[in-house]
């Protein structure tokens, strides 16, 4: 038999799924697959339930219900000042993970270069590679997670076509500065590229981080930036899969193009649902930044009484930390399937979202949108094994 495509084929399965099954099988408290324990807002969920005998079931626009992409379009303008035209510059997609397909599919050219931050969400690489992109690396190294000027503009090149940015920044849990997205964004221009912005956390940057700043809000930038947003991040509903995309029509075109041969459309109830979300009150997304910081805080004092060295988390649901200070002498995977089977805790080696060349391996990332109760039976356990 003939061979399967050789990119896709070359990786394997997901360290999410590989942790999460190890936990599975040893009984683990599951602080690595990012999601909360919660069901999302219940107003929200109640939508989406009424939806499905009050509205119809068939396929929707291909662009997306109406009633969502206004929400979106109101949502950039409430937040981050951005006018926004509902009908020619917003698509639903299923998902961030499909919109950034869309996107990468949709504009990539093979031979086509493109910039991207480590450590990256997993899928990244893959897509671009499928894609035909030649990825370009610019390495932030914890704990400080710096970005370096120089690797940043020796990144770039008349050939790069895209630059890739997650921002707040998963599995770093780094926002990043104005000053850097300023760098991005003369780097972009200069180079005559465009930029897709994977800002699913929008609204898990901390009090005390700096403050998010959507790349396509910076001068110059409203042209050459695709926006994507997630409600699973948002609305703490993950398994919904409702994501969408802001760029002018220039850009979207391509996207949509894509978008319609890669899965048409998104379900219609969770749509009409994910536009009620989008128009809670400032009090819902207060309480969102504020719960995850208390969790974050709870969590990471936690971590470090026991002995490990905690990284800063500025955004997202994570936190990473530095298990050498307990004398544990292997890898970071090693780290991981010993605390999962040993101590009945599953954390993600943080050496899986970079590129194999020599990266940190003395980080374990944990995922603190859970319980507190949960997040303190986590402790005592991981207390009770490192400490007698």
């Amino acid at each position: 038999m003939k061979p399967a495509n050789s990119v896709m084929s070359g990786y394997g399965t997901t360290v999410f799924e590989v942790m999460s099954r190890l936990a599975i099988e040893h009984g683990s408290i599951n602080l690595g697959q990012g999601f909360p324990d919660g069901n999302g807002p219940p107003e929200v969920v109640a939508v989406a339930q009424a939806c499905l005998a009050d509205k119809p079931n068939q396929y929707p626009p291909m662009m997306g219900v109406p009633e969502l992409r206004q929400a979106v379009a109101r949502h950039d303008k409430r937040f981050h000042g951005l006018d926004v035209d509902w009908q020619s510059e917003v698509i639903v997609t299923s998902g961030a993970t499909e919109a950034l397909a869309a996107c990468l599919f949709g504009l990539i050219e093979p031979g086509d270069e493109v910039v991207l931050f480590e450590p990256l969400y997993d899928s990244y690489l893959p897509i671009v590679r499928r894609a035909g992109g030649i990825p370009r690396l610019v390495r932030l190294s914890p704990p400080s997670w710096h970005l370096d000027e120089k690797a940043l503009r020796a990144a770039f090149s008349d050939r790069t076509k895209l630059v890739l940015l997650n921002n707040p920044l998963n599995p770093a849990a780094k926002v990043f500065t104005r000053a850097e997205l300023q760098l991005i964004a003369d780097l972009v221009i200069k180079h005559d590229a465009v930029a897709v912005c994977d800002e699913v956390y929008e609204h898990i940057a901390f009090a005390d981080a700096p403050p998010f700043i959507p790349l396509i809000s910076l001068p110059g930038m409203r042209e050459r930036c695709l926006r994507i947003g997630s409600a699973g991040k948002t609305f703490s509903l993950t398994g919904w899969k409702v994501g969408y995309v802001t760029a002018t029509p220039a850009l979207l075109r391509a996207v949509t193009k894509t978008h319609q041969f890669l899965v048409f459309t998104t379900p219609p109830n969770l749509q009409r649902a994910v536009a009620t979300g989008l128009d809670l009150g400032d009090g819902y997304y207060r309480d969102l930044v504020g719960d995850m910081q208390a969790k974050r805080d709870r969590f990471g004092k936690g971590l470090a009484e026991i002995g490990f060295g905690v990284l800063p988390s500025q955004g997202t649901y994570f936190i990473t930390a530095d298990f050498r200070p307990l004398g544990f002498n292997g890898t970071d995977e090693d780290f991981c399937r010993h605390i999962t089977v040993e101590a009945k805790v599953t954390a993600v080696p943080v050496s899986a979202f970079f590129t194999p060349e020599q990266p940190p391996r003395d980080f374990a990332r944990f995922c603190f949108c859970k319980k507190d109760e949960v997040l303190d039976a986590a402790l005592e356990r991981l207390l009770k094994h490192f400490k007698g």
